[in-house]
């Protein structure tokens, strides 16, 4: 199915065949994991190229596969190979290829036909067994999550609640985290991306966890924003107009609504309540094989005008961040299906005070 749709793609383009050199794209069309392999489709042929340190383990793995065996310099390999087959329009990613690589597979004798995100449409939607292994994912995640707040106390330090994080990842069976974990106490939560630290975690402050782990190929996300301690009044508003932006976001969330109208309703609370300037990203973005993938769910932008489908994938996350105070975020991976938006945790928003 899912080659099928990138063959399809690849004759509307005119293309004797495609090129996909990113370790994501490689991974998404053969299954195949690895630092270096390559995908060489066309409307009736799969080619995965690949080097001495991966090519039994492909052979093995890709039975209805043609492999072939990479030697010496790599450029040279894939322009030999595709004059073989005859290939002389071939499309590659241009958004994803090394400069170093564009110039090394310069050839007169190949039309090299630069493509943007060639397939990220067709990755916005999941197929039900990818479904299945982020929800797989998202259950180990929640799991993950609900050990380690019961081990947060006063005076840790951010940088050792991720290593918790991370402890658990691996002793799950997961392959690492898909992103850093972000840990932010205090202060530090109003910086949407803060690098965890060796800040010690303090009494009558919020701590702000994003985290996500690699399940079988494919990442979770996943934010929530306790309090340790009785929150004051302000907090407390704060976090009740994110949990009622991101819950007015999923219930629109449903097919034939255009993506940029669930940032829009977010949005549109948040700042009829005063913080419209202080929700300063994206209500969210698609995550599967990449933890950043399309579709970008904002109401600016190419992407706004994405119609939602069944199978797509995607955050929503909504945040208010106070400068020099804190700040309180939401997120969840949502899923369209049965025609709705569902979110893939069962964890639910209501604030945790530890």
């Amino acid at each position: 199915m899912k080659l099928d749709a990138v063959r399809e793609l690849i004759r509307e383009k005119g293309l004797d065949a495609f090129l996909f050199s990113s370790s994501s794209n490689v991974f998404y069309l053969s299954g195949f994991s690895s630092s270096h392999a390559y995908v060489v489709l066309s409307y009736q042929e799969k080619h995965l190229l690949t080097d001495g340190r991966y090519y039994e383990r492909a052979k093995a793995e890709l039975q209805d596969w043609e492999v072939h065996l990479i030697k010496g310099n790599p450029a040279k390999s894939i322009k030999k190979f595709l004059r073989e087959r005859g290939f002389k329009r071939v499309g590659f990613e241009s958004d994803r290829v090394s400069c170093e690589l564009r110039k090394a597979l310069r050839s007169t004798k190949i039309r090299w036909v630069p493509c943007k995100n060639f397939i990220g449409r067709i990755r916005m939607v999941k197929t039900p067994r990818e479904i299945e292994l982020m929800r797989e994912g998202v259950k180990i995640s929640d799991e993950i999550y609900r050990k380690v707040i019961r081990e947060i106390e006063v005076g840790i330090t951010e940088l050792q609640v991720r290593g918790k994080i991370v402890n658990e990842i691996f002793k799950r069976g997961a392959k690492g985290e898909s992103f850093p974990a972000i840990v932010a106490s205090g202060k530090h939560s109003a910086i949407p991306h803060w690098e965890s630290s060796e800040e010690k975690v303090k009494h009558a402050e919020p701590l702000l966890i994003d985290m996500g782990l690699v399940w079988k190929g494919y990442c979770t996300d996943f934010t929530r924003t306790l309090h340790l301690g009785n929150p004051d009044a302000e907090f407390k508003k704060v976090y009740s107009i994110v949990k009622e932006a991101h819950l007015l976001a999923l219930e629109k969330a449903r097919v034939g609504v255009k993506l940029g109208e669930l940032d829009r309703v977010a949005r549109r609370y948040i700042k009829k309540k005063g913080y419209g300037k202080l929700f300063n990203h994206t209500l969210g973005h698609g995550v599967g094989i990449d933890i950043h993938e399309s579709p970008r769910v904002y109401y600016k932008g190419e992407d706004a005008d994405i119609t939602l489908e069944e199978g797509m994938v995607f955050t929503v996350e909504p945040g208010i961040y106070i400068p020099d105070r804190w700040g309180v975020r939401l997120e969840n991976i949502i899923v369209i299906e049965r025609g709705v938006g569902r979110p893939l945790s069962d964890v639910d928003l209501e604030l945790v005070v530890l």
